[in-house]
């Protein structure tokens, strides 16, 4: 059981006991600090508002009434758009001209998770900076509840479905006429949460034949939520039977896309980014984009074709949007399947990758494994340690940067080594107790050969 504080918000499992994991009393100490933080950021204002929304994991209801409930406690006007999206909250919160954002969502994790994602008046995730405030304000119980003349409110908002939607359509990216012409006929796996509401809703619009897979959002996940390939055989097998011309794959929370080619091979999450990239840069005539370091190498060669710049950036969506807004990106993300693009707002969204891509697919008028084919090909393998609290990270990676010293050496985000026509990285996991070992290199089987040759090195030092 597991209590996790990063730049990704405040992550654990439910039940068990306080401060070592998500209870309920946890709920509202880091809902009560980041309320605070909230009103000591706005004194002048005579009313915050603070906009939820929740996917669909089972504890979804009961956190989100803890926090909502928290809020209200303190002074703070909460708007509840209830089943919802990361981005969706995102998009809500500069159009509602709120103070904050709070999602209710542990991402890709199992449904024993579930976490509070932070954000600021942007509707953009909170910098390392604000989030040690509010952690240190939450292991102090500084909290000051508002007399009982002074409470907040609550109200639901159910029209975000719509608005995201049609804030995607009015993108001028976006070929709205060609896709809808295409006739495209897709299968989504909603992982029966919150992406098997809006997927669907979006693709209606778009004029697209759409067939659902683990679209009920119940929060019981017919398998493991992260978009990887050993977890999609359901609906890769789907695609080929009702001979559709992509496959759609989102994570609980709708900020990570994956794709499914028509043959049922995997477009790779990796790709995702570097196919939307393609087509946006195509369109604009170049451009510089931003991914993370665990990111494949295909966006940099995809965005110098254009005449472009690609810069690397440390992982978490909060070091990328820094990372973009530096070098005036066009589109960026992670190579999770996650598209940022700025000219809708900076967050990873997932609407906006499916309709990124399907203009992409309408407007060259080749398949989605054709278009698959038409990238470089760099074969990556995911991998990850289990922690125990005596492993010490930060050692075992200075004794890796150290081994490697000869080689290029990149510690801004744990260790990454770049060798001729390959690199690892190796990195403490900000959401799991985990060390995540990512290689890439020209075959899978280098990939995965690589990846096995750190596995053992690391095991050495820790035994």
């Amino acid at each position: 059981m597991t209590l996790i504080k990063s730049i990704s918000g405040i992550r654990g499992t439910i039940g068990g006991k306080t401060s070592e994991n998500l209870t309920p009393i946890d709920a509202v100490k880091f809902a009560a600090a980041y309320g605070t933080f909230i009103k000591n950021r706005n004194p002048n204002k005579d009313q915050i508002t603070v906009v939820i929304g929740r996917d669909a994991r089972i504890s979804g209801k009961m956190i989100s009434s803890l926090v909502a409930n928290t809020l209200v406690g303190l002074g703070i006007h909460v708007i509840d758009l209830g089943l919802s999206t990361t981005p969706t909250v995102e998009v809500a919160v500069p159009l509602e001209n709120a103070n904050g954002g709070i999602i209710l969502t542990a991402s890709h994790n199992p449904k024993q998770w579930n976490a509070l994602k932070l954000l600021n008046e942007k509707g953009e995730f909170l910098n390392e900076q604000d989030g040690e405030v509010i952690l240190k304000t939450a292991e102090s119980d500084d909290f000051n509840f508002a007399e009982v003349d002074d409470l907040g409110t609550y109200s639901k908002d159910k029209t975000y479905l719509k608005k995201h939607i049609q804030e995607v359509l009015n993108l001028e990216l976006v070929d709205v006429d060609a896709i809808r012409n295409a006739n495209f006929k897709v299968v989504v796996d909603g992982v029966n949460s919150t992406g098997g509401i809006f997927i669907p809703a979006l693709l209606k619009e778009l004029n697209v034949e759409c067939i659902e897979l683990y679209c009920e959002p119940n929060g019981h996940f017919p398998h493991n939520p992260e978009p990887l390939k050993e977890h999609l055989t359901d609906i890769s097998e789907l695609v080929v039977k009702e001979q559709a011309d992509v496959g759609i794959v989102v994570d609980p929370d709708v900020d990570r896309l994956a794709l499914v080619c028509e043959d049922g091979s995997m477009f790779g999450e990796e790709y995702t980014l570097v196919a939307c990239a393609d087509y946006v840069l195509g369109k604009l005539g170049g451009g510089n984009t931003v991914s993370n370091l665990s990111s494949s190498r295909a966006l940099r060669d995809v965005t110098e074709k254009h005449g472009g710049t690609y810069t690397a950036s440390a992982v978490g969506e909060v070091n990328v949007v820094i990372k973009m807004k530096e070098t005036n990106t066009v589109i960026g993300g992670e190579g999770n399947g996650g598209i940022i693009l700025p000219a809708s707002h900076y967050g990873r969204d997932s609407l906006v990758g499916v309709a990124l891509f399907l203009s992409h697919m309408a407007t060259t008028k080749i398949s989605c494994k054709a278009l698959r084919e038409s990238y470089p090909s760099y074969f990556m393998s995911k991998n990850k340690i289990q922690l125990t609290p005596q492993i010490d990270v930060d050692k075992i990676l200075e004794i890796m940067a150290t081994k490697y010293a000869n080689e290029e050496v990149n510690t801004i985000d744990g260790v990454k080594i770049d060798f001729e026509s390959q690199w690892v990285h190796l990195r403490k996991s900000n959401t799991e107790p985990i060390i995540r070992i990512y290689t890439e290199s020209n075959s899978q089987l280098n990939a995965d050969e690589l990846a096995e040759r750190f596995i053992t090195e690391i095991k050495e030092i820790i035994a």
